[in-house]
């Protein structure tokens, strides 16, 4: 089967190999031992000098940690949104009692960095601003660098769900002065699903010390006393740190340049291949993202249909639109272990069932 939704995304035999192993005390040396080294090998992806933690939990309760560990109930954060997954980020908050002023941007567009300097300029309360980089909804990223250096122009905490981007496009935390940023083991990172990573700059402690939102589980404070133990504060998934430990020596073998090249590469060759197909983008294409297309279904063709044609038939694994995009569109994952082979048989797949699926 190829897998080639946005997450989970496929693992290599060596990872799979590595979390099958038996389990071991994850308050002894060995593991001690593994959580230190892949920390350290986390930092150099990241590209930060900042703290990082590994969370056990999915991506999305990596983004309530990086609300609850600096806000407090009452703190007003602009929220960006132009997707399914900026509107979850904006909820988040919310549910904590932050005052939560969303800038919405049509979906298949990306966030205007001048209308984040506009809501920032007038109204210098604002705390934070929330942003997904990579929107998987729609197949777009967005402008991180820029809309972050706004961000800083305002002296706001800049919080990223980063969950399908880190690892697969480029974004150097520190350089773009991001202060929490959030990733998922499933994504890029070629491991199953079961963590969640995220760093911490100076300038999120200092709001994490005067932060009132309640916390326990994610509790950063926590997490740090813990990891200088070797240990995490809850029991961790032990089987993914496992594969996480293989997974980040391969791609630091193939090189962070490379692996970002390589997802461009392939991001490219897919987005010509679905347009020689007659079919069409659904965002612009200077906003496509390098880890997902996002592909307009044309009028006749009934995407759910289309989906099961390519499972039962072709053995290929693709993704609809969610949310108003339901039916709308379909998506086509490239990210973490993938090369053009795969997205040949991918391309392959769909030309062959588009006919079947249309009216």
């Amino acid at each position: 089967m190829q897998l080639r939704i946005p997450g989970p995304t496929p693992c290599p035999p060596q990872v799979l190999k590595a979390v099958g192993s038996q389990m071991i005390d994850h308050r002894g040396d060995k593991f001690a031992q593994i959580i230190r080294d892949v920390t350290e090998k986390l930092k150099k992806l990241f590209q930060t000098k900042n703290d990082i933690f590994i969370l056990t939990g999915s991506g999305t309760g990596g983004m309530e940690a990086a609300v609850i560990n600096t806000l407090s109930p009452g703190d007003k954060v602009l929220a960006l949104s132009c997707g399914f997954f900026g509107d979850r980020f904006a909820e988040i908050p919310e549910c904590y009692g932050a005052e939560v002023k969303r800038l919405n941007f049509e979906w298949g567009k990306p966030v205007d960095p001048d209308a984040v300097r506009k809501a920032l300029k007038e109204d210098a309360s604002i705390k934070a601003v929330l942003v997904t980089h990579n929107e998987t909804s729609t197949g777009i990223t967005n402008d991180l660098k820029t809309i972050s250096a706004i961000a800083k122009e305002y002296d706001k905490l800049v919080l990223v769900d980063a969950i399908s981007s880190l690892g697969s496009i480029e974004l150097p935390v520190d350089e773009w002065q991001c202060d929490v940023v959030v990733t998922a083991s499933q994504k890029g990172w070629m491991v199953p699903p079961g963590l969640a990573m995220v760093s911490v700059s100076e300038k999120a402690w200092q709001a994490h010390a005067k932060a009132k939102m309640p916390r326990y589980y994610w509790d950063f404070t926590k997490a740090k006393s813990y990891l200088e133990r070797g240990q995490t504060p809850w029991t961790p998934c032990v089987s993914t740190f496992f594969g996480l430990t293989v997974a980040l020596d391969m791609l630091l073998a193939e090189g962070l340049n490379s692996v970002i090249a390589r997802h461009a590469r392939i991001a490219n060759f897919t987005r010509q291949g679905v347009k020689s197909l007659g079919l069409s983008l659904f965002p612009e294409e200077r906003y496509a993202s390098n880890t997902v297309t996002a592909v307009k279904a044309p009028e006749k063709l009934t995407v759910s249909k289309f989906l099961q044609v390519l499972r039962n038939e072709y053995q290929v694994e693709l993704s609809g639109g969610q949310g108003n995009l339901s039916g709308k569109i379909f998506r086509i994952g490239h990210l973490g272990w993938v090369q053009e082979k795969d997205m040949k048989e991918v391309l392959k797949a769909i030309s062959k069932a588009l006919p079947k699926a249309s009216a």
